[in-house]
């Protein structure tokens, strides 16, 4: 039995002091890891629902063909291990902004972390996903130009909630056009967020890609005693 609270890692990064702890559920008594942003909570195990769902309704419409995913955020790695449970997923190329995070999972210290790492199809990056996503070179350092059938993006909490005032301009119709062009014709974008339906953004998706769809995911918040909801917006490329 793991102790009741343990700060596993702490680390100083350029956008604020990060944490890893984990807890033990006081009714279960199973492990809930937790990752904190200075004193903002990030993302726990105990809610991984949206972040599952950002795959999976990001790739159900896809073709049955080898694909190649991009998932921007890794994380605690649910919606990577989402893709990659995906018996389509050919490769998958995780991009965060922070090495910390990279090595936790490098590392084995949290639970998925080995399971992705072992994994010959999935490769951890360490980038800005919202420069890459703007740049022409695109979202795989190492095959400039290349060519992605989704792209799964779970950083920011919402459009009009970022983490860095940086990351803003891509919620908008020019950044979001650039996004496109790192997608196969009818590729996929898909986005998590934590905040209800946004017609205002839901508005700049259809400035840069067909038919954009906001999809409410339901879960238990066992926190609160009832349930709560995410967003996972999806859009086709024209």
């Amino acid at each position: 039995m793991s102790l009741r609270f343990e700060e596993i890692d702490w680390r100083e990064t350029p956008i604020g002091d990060i944490s890893l702890r984990r807890r033990r559920h006081p009714a279960t008594g199973e492990d809930v890891y937790e990752v904190k942003l200075d004193d903002e909570f990030l993302m726990s195990s105990l809610f991984t629902a949206g972040e599952i769902a950002l795959a999976e309704l990001g790739l159900a419409g896809l073709p049955d063909v080898r694909l190649d995913v991009a998932v921007g955020g890794l994380g605690l790695g649910y919606t990577a291990r989402a893709a990659l449970d995906d018996p389509r997923t050919g490769t998958l190329t995780v991009i965060d902004a922070l090495a910390e995070v990279i090595d936790w999972h490098q590392r084995g210290l949290v639970p998925l972390g080995t399971a992705l790492t072992s994994d010959p199809r999935c490769r951890l990056v360490h980038g800005d996903f919202f420069t890459m996503a703007a740049d022409p070179g695109g979202l795989d350092p190492t095959t400039p130009g290349r060519r992605f059938h989704a792209v799964l993006l779970d950083i920011d909490h919402s459009p009009g909630h970022v983490l860095n005032p940086r990351h803003a301009a891509f919620y908008r119709p020019a950044g979001l056009r650039a996004l496109a062009t790192h997608l196969h014709p009818d590729g996929v974008f898909a986005l998590w967020s934590n905040d209800p339906p946004d017609e205002q953004f839901t508005s700049a998706l259809a400035d840069a890609f067909a038919a954009p769809r906001a999809h409410v995911v339901t879960f238990d918040n066992p926190l609160q005693g009832g349930t709560a909801t995410n967003t996972v917006y999806v859009a086709h490329k024209r």
